[in-house]
This record gives C-alpha cells, sequence and structure tokens, in this order.
C-alpha cells in the first residue's frame, strides 16, 4: 500500500465548504480512481492535512500526474475555492507494518 499525505491552508470561514468538497472529490476520485481513499485531519495551527491511501505508487503517480480527473466539478471548484495555500505533497511513504484496527475505529 502506498500513502500520499498533502496539506492545505484553508481560507477564514470555508472551512465547512472545504470539507464538503474535500469528501465529495475523494469520493469522486476513489470511484474513478479505485484509491482506497483517504482522511482528512486537521492540525493544531488550524491547517488540513489529507492521508490518501493507494493501492501502488506507480497507480498514485498516475492519477497525480493527469491532476486527479474526477467528475464532480463543483466538488473541485468548492475545494479550491476554499484553500488560501496548497502546500502540495508533504510525504510520500510506503507502508510496512499495519496495526491500524478500522473495525473499532
Amino acid at each position: 500500500m502506498f500513502i500520499a499525505v498533502y496539506r492545505w491552508t484553508v481560507k477564514k470561514g470555508m472551512e465547512d465548504q472545504f470539507r464538503e468538497g474535500w469528501r465529495r472529490g475523494t469520493v469522486a476520485i476513489r470511484r474513478k480512481h479505485a484509491s482506497f481513499g483517504s482522511r482528512l485531519h486537521r492540525t493544531i495551527d488550524g491547517d488540513f492535512v489529507g492521508y490518501a491511501q493507494w493501492p501502488s505508487r506507480e497507480k498514485w503517480q498516475a492519477v497525480f500526474d493527469s491532476g486527479f480527473p474526477h467528475d464532480d466539478r463543483e466538488a473541485s471548484a468548492m475545494f479550491r475555492d476554499a484553500v488560501d495555500v496548497s502546500h502540495g505533497v508533504e510525504l510520500l511513504m510506503e507502508v510496512t507494518d499495519d496495526l491500524l484496527d478500522l473495525v473499532r475505529a
């Protein structure tokens, strides 16, 4: 499994719009490109960090290089409009050991 981590600074007051655009976009990307989905986190300083799981680095790279196209244009617009600064890809990682308990989570 391959992980990509992204970070965004969102315009003040647009956090809910960002989160909705992110959720809808993530669902559309998962549906179109067979990713494993993502988790969105909020840092202590207020930025948002997305942790996206993919079957392989090659699959992620191909979709990343194409700009993550999907069929929910409204979600993309909501997301883009709410972002003040896109810090881009923060980390690229391969999973070596996985002890997350998704059943209990």
